[in-house]
């Protein structure tokens, strides 16, 4: 394999982990970002991101003499062979991707780029981007490709490592060639395309595993008013291996940084191109939908009225294995608790202080005891694992309710009951 001369911009979840990951397979890699607080805790390999194993990827990468932070684009890339582009593209206006961090990094690094070098789009970005990016170089000596991450937040450093696919699309065979290339190590299947289907697979990705979530939850609800068990349900189809057994866990609406921007994105793609994509459209209006039933279920298991009951709150990241709050299902549920009147403590074990902006709507406590102290109810949010060891007879005895809303399906009933709980689950 060769080495490769590596620049990565941008050192959010998907550029620092992309960087520790290209350096632990033998590249140097030199990551940029603009914010220099993080790149100097980088340098003494402190990450902030909640990620297993990514510290001390990042901590050998340092040692080894293979990977380097600095701060701005023009230190990044002089020297570099591929560049990738990490940055942010958030939901914009009309639910479009926003490109302006992808346009800043680009004019800002045009005329320092070596011939023959090849820039890559990581990032989520709409078809045609890979053109604009040519567009914006100005320049006939280097290249662009697209090569789209499908790392999930909590085992990203594992996706990285052992992907399911490797997916390189450019224009310029030649460029598609030498970035996959760099991935060789993990001997992964490799599809090589067109930039403008590259650009598309992770929208296509992204928006079919939202579909599958808000299915099961509409199935859930159905359960409810039938009398089956969403459990059962999804147990049989599972085993159907058209289905499988991923996505098919009820909760309370699916959110986090890449799901809600990518489906808003991927429907504004479609309008633009005068195709009405119903089903997507269904697909986001049945997860929007959902956070009002779960409001409906705790407001009917604590009596119906929430003002002025206190709930604890168990979860506040979008997904466990992560401290990611980014449109958090938990936290758009406890705003929707808020304004019904409720008085809200939540726990988290990735998070163990308010977020100023974020958080305002409760009180981040560090203990779970808190959380339960005098409690009409506590409401599992996030599938944390270790909710499930709780000493779940201590919590009992502190609360003032008995009841505990199992808005992921987590928790062993009978544990709960043997306790003195009663609990509400999702789809039973």
């Amino acid at each position: 394999m060769f080495v490769r001369r590596v620049a990565v911009v941008g050192a959010g979840y998907v550029g620092l982990t992309s960087a520790a990951c290209l350096a632990s397979l033998g590249h140097h890699v030199v990551c940029a970002d603009i914010d220099e607080q993080k790149v100097e805790q980088l340098r003494r390999a402190q990450v902030a991101i909640f990620e297993p194993d990514l510290p001390e990827l990042v901590q050998e990468g340092i040692a080894a003499g293979r990977l380097e932070f600095v701060v701005g684009v023009r230190n990044a890339v002089e020297n570099a062979e591929v560049v990738f582009l990490c940055v942010p593209t958030p939901m914009g206006e009309g639910g479009a991707a926003d490109l302006k961090a992808v346009e800043a990094a680009v004019a800002e690094m045009k005329d320092l780029l070596a011939p023959g070098t090849v820039v890559v789009n990581k990032s989520t970005v709409p078809v045609g981007t890979a053109k604009r990016v040519l567009e914006l170089l100005d320049r006939d000596d280097v290249f662009v490709a697209s090569n789209p991450e499908f790392l999930r937040e909590g085992s990203a450093v594992k996706d990285f490592m052992h992907p399911d696919r490797i997916v390189v699309g450019s224009d310029a065979q030649n460029a598609a060639e030498r970035v996959s290339a760099l991935y060789a190590r993990l001997g992964a299947p490799t599809v090589l395309m067109d930039a403008a289907s590259a650009e598309l697979v992770k929208y296509s990705a992204n928006c079919f595993l939202a579909m599958k979530l808000s299915y099961v939850n509409a199935m859930a609800e159905l359960c409810e008013r039938l009398g089956a068990d969403i459990a059962n349900v999804t147990e049989g189809m599972g085993f159907d291996q058209r289905i499988g057994q991923s996505f098919l866990q009820p909760g309370p609406g699916w959110g986090g940084s890449c799901l809600p921007k990518d489906t808003h994105a991927l429907l504004q793609i479609a309008e633009a191109a005068g195709h009405e994509f119903e089903l997507l459209s269904a697909t986001i209006n049945t997860n929007e939908k959902q956070s009002r039933l779960i409001i409906n279920k705790i407001a009917d298991a604590v009596g119906g009225d929430l003002a002025g009951k206190k709930l604890g709150l168990l979860g506040l990241a979008f997904k466990a294995g992560t401290n990611d709050l980014r449109d958090s299902p938990a936290l758009k549920i406890a705003g929707l608790l808020k304004k019904e009147g409720a008085e809200l403590v939540a726990y988290d074990p990735a998070i163990p202080n308010a977020v100023e902006g974020v958080t305002d709507d409760v009180t981040v406590v560090d203990d779970v005891q808190q959380a339960a102290k005098d409690a009409n109810a506590l409401v599992v949010l996030t599938e944390w694992p270790q909710f499930r060891s709780l000493d779940w007879a201590a919590l009992a005895g502190t609360m003032t309710g008995q009841v505990v809303v199992d808005t992921r399906n987590l928790l062993d009933v009978d544990i709960l009951t043997r306790a003195g709980l009663t609990s509400h689950g999702v789809g039973r």
